[in-house]
């Protein structure tokens, strides 16, 4: 009976990671990591399926219109998260007696949107968040700008910190009587960078109801960011508040910030414009750009949200974070060149001369010794001719080469070869060995 041949495709939005993409990912997580927890955090894992009710109203209506929900074989409502931070509220919610106060915590993990693919976008990636929970003090929104600082320096990422507060617009909107369509103006003034101010106008015109007036008052206080200055801007800001309690405390939070954090105008700038479109968050809020590619869009995002754990518990849980998009970050630096050759996780490759039972077991005892010095190594897989197994090594950029043959395994030894150079080192004890590898 003939079989047939199920075409292998992936779907729209998703991608296959080979070793190219998947090892420098691995290496940039470690590293992540490294940074989180040198900061206090502590790593969670939560379920990739919530229940609907869970995750719905929670970002914004974009959001719920991309979001993976089903019915499972129970008839349960379910999704898949959008992103980290609600499972975070839900999560607290549940354990907040358990964990205490402030809490510090860092998850990386996949998450789902169902939104239209482009350049550095996909339908599943892999944020890295970090957040604090359980305060309103500034300290922690000051600590949250420095982990992203120094989670992106041990990335060797060249970045700016665009920061806002949510309070200086909200304001404004309530100034203007559109407090009640502050969602919609949020996510207009969201799309400037993506699509230009001409689209954000259009967009506040409809918003607005065709009100001029409103729309141009909108469009003056995005126009601040085009001023690069922040303590001229935020005298600017003082003047047009007025007595305006929400915008005062805006600028006095933003103030503390630049005030507070350790040079601080060398990687963070002003931008009144950052609005972030999710309808969670309540005060300070940042966007990261890279410095040599800034068309790709935000790699790193987040803010102050203070109520968004109230819907699943009484207790106050105030919050701030971000989040790195490292799908995006990783596109970026391949189109910027920057990921490097990551062929091999291999420092050295076991190569044999000849093939004899003794000799493979003196490879494989040698292989095993090495790894025990905290060496990676791989071994040949197939006994093919010594040429072949050097030009395969070569190939995945493995630097190294141990070769054996009758004659290594008589005196103890090895023939080293650098595959880059050339050069070779014949009856290399193991002891000399491990030293060059280190």
């Amino acid at each position: 009976m003939k079989q047939n041949i199920i075409q292998p495709k992936v779907l729209k939005g998703f991608r296959d990671y080979p070793p190219s993409i998947m090892q420098p990912r691995r290496d940039m997580i470690r590293r992540l990591e490294d940074c989180f927890v040198s900061f206090g955090f502590l790593p969670i894992d939560t379920p990739a399926l919530e229940y609907s009710e869970i995750l719905l109203g929670k970002g914004s209506e974009e959001t719920d219109k991309q979001m993976y929900r089903f019915l499972d074989n129970g008839e349960r409502d379910v999704a898949l998260r959008f992103d980290l931070t609600i499972p975070l509220a839900r999560f607290a919610a549940m354990n907040v007696s358990e964990l205490g106060t402030p809490f510090r915590r860092y998850h990386i993990a996949p998450v789902w949107r169902a939104e239209k693919p482009q350049k550095g976008r996909f339908r599943e990636f892999v944020q890295c968040d970090f957040d604090i929970i359980g305060t309103t003090s500034l300290l922690a929104d000051v600590e949250v700008v420095s982990v992203i600082h120094s989670a992106l320096q041990s990335l060797g990422v060249k970045h700016r910190i665009r920061v806002n507060n949510r309070k200086l617009l909200n304001g404004l909107l309530d100034s203007l009587s559109l407090a009640d369509r502050s969602g919609e103006v949020l996510r207009a003034i969201d799309k400037i960078d993506k699509l230009g101010l001409d689209v954000v106008r259009e967009e506040l015109l409809q918003v607005t109801g065709h009100d001029q007036d409103k729309t141009q008052a909108l469009l003056s206080f995005i126009s601040l960011r085009e001023n690069k200055d922040s303590a001229a801007v935020l005298a600017h800001l003082k003047n047009l508040a007025g007595n305006h309690p929400l915008q005062i405390q805006g600028i006095a939070e933003l103030e503390y910030l630049f005030a507070t954090l350790p040079a601080a105008s060398e990687f963070c700038d002003l931008d009144v414009s950052i609005a972030r479109g999710l309808d969670y968050y309540t005060g300070l809020v940042f966007e990261t750009s890279l410095v040599d590619l800034p068309q790709i869009g935000s790699i790193c995002s987040g803010g102050r949200y203070d109520n968004l754990a109230s819907l699943y518990t009484k207790q106050s849980l105030p919050g701030v974070g971000a989040s790195i998009g490292l799908d995006r970050l990783i596109a970026a630096l391949d189109e910027l060149g920057q990921l490097g050759n990551h062929k091999s996780a291999a420092a050295i490759y076991i190569a044999f001369a000849e093939h004899s039972a003794e000799i493979h077991h003196y490879g494989f005892a040698l292989a095993q010794r090495l790894r025990q010095q905290s060496v990676s190594v791989e071994t040949a897989s197939q006994e093919g001719k010594l040429g072949a197994q050097l030009k395969y090594a070569d190939k995945r950029n493995i630097p190294l080469a141990a070769i054996i043959g009758s004659d290594e395994v008589a005196s103890q030894t090895v023939t080293v070869k650098n595959l880059g150079s050339g050069e070779q080192q014949q009856k290399v004890s193991i002891e000399n060995l491990l030293l060059l590898l280190k």
